[in-house]
Protein backbone atom coordinates (compact mmCIF):
# COMPACT_ATOMS: atom_id res chain seq x y z
CA UNK A 1 0.00 0.00 0.00
CA UNK A 2 1.26 3.45 -1.41
CA UNK A 3 0.28 6.98 0.12
CA UNK A 4 -1.92 8.56 -1.31
CA UNK A 5 -1.17 11.42 -4.17
CA UNK A 6 -2.87 14.46 -4.33
CA UNK A 7 -3.89 14.94 -8.43
CA UNK A 8 -4.33 18.39 -10.00
CA UNK A 9 -5.63 19.18 -13.45
CA UNK A 10 -4.21 22.67 -14.42
CA UNK A 11 -5.45 24.64 -17.11
CA UNK A 12 -2.18 25.52 -18.79
CA UNK A 13 1.00 24.56 -18.38
CA UNK A 14 1.35 21.43 -15.51
CA UNK A 15 5.37 21.66 -15.82
CA UNK A 16 5.57 25.62 -15.60
CA UNK A 17 2.91 25.11 -12.68
CA UNK A 18 5.38 22.46 -10.93
CA UNK A 19 8.29 24.51 -11.11
CA UNK A 20 7.00 27.30 -9.41
CA UNK A 21 6.06 24.72 -6.28
CA UNK A 22 9.39 23.41 -6.72
CA UNK A 23 11.12 26.52 -5.36
CA UNK A 24 8.50 27.14 -2.11
CA UNK A 25 9.95 24.87 0.56
CA UNK A 26 13.00 22.68 1.42
CA UNK A 27 12.62 19.19 0.24
CA UNK A 28 10.61 19.91 -2.80
CA UNK A 29 11.77 18.99 -6.54
CA UNK A 30 10.11 18.08 -10.20
CA UNK A 31 10.54 14.67 -10.30
CA UNK A 32 9.98 14.07 -14.06
CA UNK A 33 8.01 15.37 -17.32
CA UNK A 34 6.07 13.36 -19.71
CA UNK A 35 3.82 13.44 -22.56
CA UNK A 36 1.22 11.32 -24.04
CA UNK A 37 -1.70 12.04 -26.37
CA UNK A 38 -5.15 12.64 -25.91
CA UNK A 39 -8.00 13.15 -27.23
CA UNK A 40 -7.95 16.78 -28.48
CA UNK A 41 -4.56 16.75 -28.40
CA UNK A 42 -1.17 15.94 -26.37
CA UNK A 43 -1.42 15.73 -22.55
CA UNK A 44 1.56 16.57 -20.03
CA UNK A 45 1.80 15.04 -16.79
CA UNK A 46 4.41 15.69 -14.29
CA UNK A 47 5.29 14.42 -11.02
CA UNK A 48 6.51 16.63 -8.32
CA UNK A 49 7.47 17.19 -4.52
CA UNK A 50 6.83 20.12 -2.42
CA UNK A 51 7.88 19.75 1.39
CA UNK A 52 8.02 15.86 1.35
CA UNK A 53 4.69 15.77 -0.02
CA UNK A 54 3.90 14.01 -3.73
CA UNK A 55 1.64 15.44 -6.49
CA UNK A 56 0.53 14.82 -9.99
CA UNK A 57 -0.38 17.14 -12.39
CA UNK A 58 -1.83 17.22 -15.69
CA UNK A 59 -2.62 19.76 -18.23
CA UNK A 60 -3.94 19.30 -21.61
CA UNK A 61 -6.48 20.74 -23.69
CA UNK A 62 -9.63 19.82 -21.29
CA UNK A 63 -10.01 22.39 -18.78
CA UNK A 64 -11.63 21.80 -15.41
CA UNK A 65 -11.13 24.43 -13.15
CA UNK A 66 -9.27 24.04 -9.78
CA UNK A 67 -11.46 25.40 -6.88
CA UNK A 68 -11.03 25.39 -2.99
CA UNK A 69 -13.20 22.53 -2.13
CA UNK A 70 -9.66 20.51 -1.97
CA UNK A 71 -7.37 22.93 -0.61
CA UNK A 72 -3.24 22.49 1.03
CA UNK A 73 -2.48 22.93 4.21
CA UNK A 74 1.16 23.98 5.00
CA UNK A 75 2.01 23.61 8.75
CA UNK A 76 4.55 26.03 10.09
CA UNK A 77 5.67 24.01 13.19
CA UNK A 78 7.85 26.13 15.89
CA UNK A 79 8.77 22.97 17.54
CA UNK A 80 10.41 21.51 14.29
CA UNK A 81 11.46 24.84 12.97
CA UNK A 82 12.49 27.59 15.06
CA UNK A 83 12.37 30.02 11.94
CA UNK A 84 8.26 29.14 11.54
CA UNK A 85 7.00 32.35 11.97
CA UNK A 86 9.36 33.88 9.22
CA UNK A 87 9.22 30.95 6.80
CA UNK A 88 5.21 31.51 6.52
CA UNK A 89 5.74 34.95 5.86
CA UNK A 90 8.25 34.12 3.13
CA UNK A 91 6.34 31.01 1.33
CA UNK A 92 2.90 33.47 1.64
CA UNK A 93 4.94 36.33 -0.34
CA UNK A 94 5.01 33.61 -3.33
CA UNK A 95 1.85 32.17 -3.03
CA UNK A 96 0.03 35.77 -3.36
CA UNK A 97 1.76 37.01 -6.64
CA UNK A 98 -1.33 36.95 -8.87
CA UNK A 99 -2.94 35.30 -6.73
CA UNK A 100 -6.31 35.53 -4.63
CA UNK A 101 -6.41 35.99 -0.63
CA UNK A 102 -9.41 34.49 0.69
CA UNK A 103 -8.20 34.73 4.35
CA UNK A 104 -5.82 37.78 4.90
CA UNK A 105 -2.54 36.23 6.83
CA UNK A 106 -3.16 37.67 10.01
CA UNK A 107 -4.14 36.42 13.93
CA UNK A 108 -7.17 34.50 14.29
CA UNK A 109 -8.95 32.75 17.32
CA UNK A 110 -7.57 29.24 16.20
CA UNK A 111 -3.71 30.38 15.41
CA UNK A 112 -1.36 33.00 15.83
CA UNK A 113 -1.02 33.28 12.40
CA UNK A 114 -2.99 32.07 8.88
CA UNK A 115 -4.18 32.77 5.69
CA UNK A 116 -5.56 31.20 2.84
CA UNK A 117 -5.00 32.21 -0.90
CA UNK A 118 -5.28 30.55 -4.03
CA UNK A 119 -2.47 31.06 -6.06
CA UNK A 120 -1.75 31.73 -9.69
CA UNK A 121 -2.54 28.41 -10.89
CA UNK A 122 -6.04 28.18 -9.42
CA UNK A 123 -4.65 25.93 -6.09
CA UNK A 124 -5.53 26.83 -2.88
CA UNK A 125 -3.11 26.41 -0.06
CA UNK A 126 -3.92 27.19 3.76
CA UNK A 127 -0.66 28.40 5.69
CA UNK A 128 -0.85 27.97 9.65
CA UNK A 129 1.40 28.20 12.46
CA UNK A 130 0.97 25.37 14.71
CA UNK A 131 2.01 23.24 17.42
CA UNK A 132 0.00 20.25 17.05
CA UNK A 133 0.01 17.86 20.42
CA UNK A 134 -0.09 14.17 20.31
CA UNK A 135 1.38 12.34 16.68
CA UNK A 136 3.18 14.28 14.48
CA UNK A 137 1.43 15.79 11.60
CA UNK A 138 3.32 16.05 8.01
CA UNK A 139 3.95 19.70 6.94
CA UNK A 140 1.91 18.93 4.03
CA UNK A 141 -2.52 17.75 4.64
CA UNK A 142 -4.63 18.19 1.98
CA UNK A 143 -7.93 19.15 3.27
CA UNK A 144 -11.26 18.69 2.15
CA UNK A 145 -14.33 21.49 2.49
CA UNK A 146 -17.61 19.58 2.03
CA UNK A 147 -20.17 22.17 1.16
CA UNK A 148 -23.74 22.27 -0.47
CA UNK A 149 -25.24 19.66 -1.39
CA UNK A 150 -22.99 17.46 0.96
CA UNK A 151 -22.46 20.41 3.79
CA UNK A 152 -22.68 18.49 7.02
CA UNK A 153 -21.67 15.44 6.05
CA UNK A 154 -17.72 15.48 6.85
CA UNK A 155 -18.07 13.83 9.92
CA UNK A 156 -19.81 11.03 8.77
CA UNK A 157 -17.44 10.97 5.33
CA UNK A 158 -14.15 10.53 7.63
CA UNK A 159 -15.93 7.44 9.18
CA UNK A 160 -16.85 6.12 5.45
CA UNK A 161 -13.14 6.49 4.48
CA UNK A 162 -11.81 5.04 7.66
CA UNK A 163 -13.84 1.71 7.29
CA UNK A 164 -12.24 1.36 3.80
CA UNK A 165 -8.99 1.91 4.43
CA UNK A 166 -7.50 -0.93 6.58
CA UNK A 167 -4.96 1.70 8.29
CA UNK A 168 -7.86 4.40 8.67
CA UNK A 169 -8.14 6.27 12.19
CA UNK A 170 -9.21 9.75 13.18
CA UNK A 171 -7.26 12.66 14.49
CA UNK A 172 -8.50 15.98 16.38
CA UNK A 173 -12.12 16.77 15.50
CA UNK A 174 -13.94 20.03 16.32
CA UNK A 175 -17.28 20.10 15.84
CA UNK A 176 -19.20 23.23 16.57
CA UNK A 177 -20.46 23.85 19.27
CA UNK A 178 -23.71 25.81 18.79
CA UNK A 179 -25.62 26.81 15.08
CA UNK A 180 -23.49 29.60 13.18
CA UNK A 181 -25.28 31.03 10.56
CA UNK A 182 -26.16 28.38 8.30
CA UNK A 183 -23.49 25.77 9.80
CA UNK A 184 -25.26 23.77 12.35
CA UNK A 185 -24.29 22.56 15.45
CA UNK A 186 -22.58 19.69 15.47
CA UNK A 187 -20.72 20.04 11.88
CA UNK A 188 -17.29 20.30 11.57
CA UNK A 189 -15.33 22.99 12.27
CA UNK A 190 -12.11 21.07 11.32
CA UNK A 191 -10.98 17.48 11.83
CA UNK A 192 -8.08 15.29 10.44
CA UNK A 193 -7.95 11.69 9.79
CA UNK A 194 -5.51 9.20 8.21
CA UNK A 195 -6.01 6.82 5.66
CA UNK A 196 -3.71 4.83 3.39
CA UNK A 197 -0.51 6.07 4.87
CA UNK A 198 -1.42 9.85 4.37
CA UNK A 199 -3.12 11.99 6.59
CA UNK A 200 -5.68 14.29 5.21
CA UNK A 201 -8.11 17.15 6.86
CA UNK A 202 -11.90 18.38 6.38
CA UNK A 203 -14.34 20.45 7.40
CA UNK A 204 -18.12 21.61 6.62
CA UNK A 205 -19.36 24.91 5.20
CA UNK A 206 -22.83 25.56 4.29
CA UNK A 207 -22.53 29.33 2.63
CA UNK A 208 -22.84 29.60 -0.64
CA UNK A 209 -19.66 28.99 -2.05
CA UNK A 210 -20.82 28.33 -5.99
CA UNK A 211 -18.25 25.38 -5.94
CA UNK A 212 -17.92 21.93 -4.49
CA UNK A 213 -15.49 18.68 -5.61
CA UNK A 214 -14.73 18.14 -8.96
CA UNK A 215 -12.15 16.46 -11.24
CA UNK A 216 -9.68 19.38 -11.24
CA UNK A 217 -8.70 17.63 -7.90
CA UNK A 218 -8.63 14.46 -7.15
CA UNK A 219 -6.80 11.78 -4.43
CA UNK A 220 -4.92 9.18 -6.43
CA UNK A 221 -4.38 5.77 -4.90
CA UNK A 222 -1.43 4.14 -6.47
CA UNK A 223 -1.91 0.46 -6.78
CA UNK A 224 0.39 -2.39 -6.94
CA UNK A 225 -1.65 -5.50 -7.42
CA UNK A 226 -5.03 -6.41 -8.86
CA UNK A 227 -6.78 -7.17 -5.68
CA UNK A 228 -6.07 -3.76 -4.25
CA UNK A 229 -7.87 -2.15 -7.42
CA UNK A 230 -10.56 -4.06 -7.29
CA UNK A 231 -11.15 -3.48 -3.51
CA UNK A 232 -11.10 0.18 -3.78
CA UNK A 233 -12.80 0.32 -6.53
CA UNK A 234 -15.94 -1.55 -5.76
CA UNK A 235 -15.66 0.43 -2.29
CA UNK A 236 -15.35 4.15 -3.17
CA UNK A 237 -17.68 3.59 -5.98
CA UNK A 238 -20.72 2.31 -3.85
CA UNK A 239 -23.45 4.42 -3.92
CA UNK A 240 -21.31 7.12 -6.48
CA UNK A 241 -20.36 6.56 -9.96
CA UNK A 242 -17.29 5.06 -11.98
CA UNK A 243 -15.59 6.95 -15.19
CA UNK A 244 -12.82 5.87 -17.42
CA UNK A 245 -9.25 4.90 -16.73
CA UNK A 246 -9.72 4.69 -12.83
CA UNK A 247 -11.57 7.53 -11.99
CA UNK A 248 -14.66 7.62 -9.82
CA UNK A 249 -16.81 9.76 -7.64
CA UNK A 250 -17.89 8.69 -4.30
CA UNK A 251 -20.92 8.69 -2.64
CA UNK A 252 -19.70 12.53 -1.93
CA UNK A 253 -18.96 13.58 -5.03
CA UNK A 254 -15.30 13.37 -3.85
CA UNK A 255 -13.11 12.41 -7.18
CA UNK A 256 -10.61 9.43 -6.61
CA UNK A 257 -8.44 7.60 -9.25
CA UNK A 258 -7.75 4.38 -8.36
CA UNK A 259 -4.27 3.48 -10.54
CA UNK A 260 -1.99 1.62 -11.24
CA UNK A 261 2.26 1.84 -10.67
CA UNK A 262 2.76 0.07 -13.72
CA UNK A 263 1.63 3.37 -15.39
CA UNK A 264 3.55 5.31 -13.55
CA UNK A 265 6.59 3.75 -14.22
CA UNK A 266 5.85 4.03 -18.18
CA UNK A 267 5.51 7.60 -17.63
CA UNK A 268 8.80 8.04 -15.91
CA UNK A 269 10.61 5.50 -17.83
CA UNK A 270 9.00 4.72 -20.81
CA UNK A 271 10.19 5.31 -24.31
CA UNK A 272 7.67 7.23 -26.28
CA UNK A 273 6.83 4.26 -28.33
CA UNK A 274 5.95 2.65 -24.97
CA UNK A 275 4.26 5.37 -23.42
CA UNK A 276 1.61 5.84 -27.06
CA UNK A 277 0.72 2.07 -26.32
CA UNK A 278 0.19 2.18 -22.72
CA UNK A 279 -1.98 5.18 -23.06
CA UNK A 280 -3.98 3.92 -25.70
CA UNK A 281 -5.04 0.88 -23.99
CA UNK A 282 -5.35 2.69 -20.62
CA UNK A 283 -8.02 5.18 -22.66
CA UNK A 284 -10.10 2.37 -23.28
CA UNK A 285 -10.63 0.99 -19.49
CA UNK A 286 -13.03 1.84 -16.78
CA UNK A 287 -11.31 0.00 -13.78
CA UNK A 288 -7.43 -0.23 -14.50
CA UNK A 289 -6.33 -4.40 -15.43
CA UNK A 290 -2.70 -4.90 -14.37
CA UNK A 291 -1.87 -7.61 -16.43
CA UNK A 292 -3.14 -5.72 -19.59
CA UNK A 293 -1.24 -2.51 -19.35
CA UNK A 294 2.04 -4.49 -18.12
CA UNK A 295 1.65 -6.57 -21.12
CA UNK A 296 1.43 -3.90 -23.75
CA UNK A 297 4.03 -1.87 -21.97
CA UNK A 298 6.29 -4.94 -22.87
CA UNK A 299 5.16 -4.68 -25.70
CA UNK A 300 3.28 -8.47 -26.04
Amino acid sequence: MLPIKPHLWFDQDAKQAAEFYATLMPNSTVNYVSHFPMPGGECEAVEFTVAGQSFLGISNSHKLGINPSISFMINFDPSRDPDAAKHIDEVWSKLIGNGKIMMPLDHYPFSERYGWVADKHGVSWQLILTNPSGEERPVIVPSLMFTQPVAGKADEAISFYCSIFKDGKRGNTAPRPEDMGPDKAGTLMYADFYIDKTWLAAMDSAHQHGFGFNDAVSLLIPCETQEEIDYYWTALSADGETGQCGWLKDKYGLSWQVASTVMFDALRNGSPEQIARITEVFMTMGKVDIETLQRVYNGK
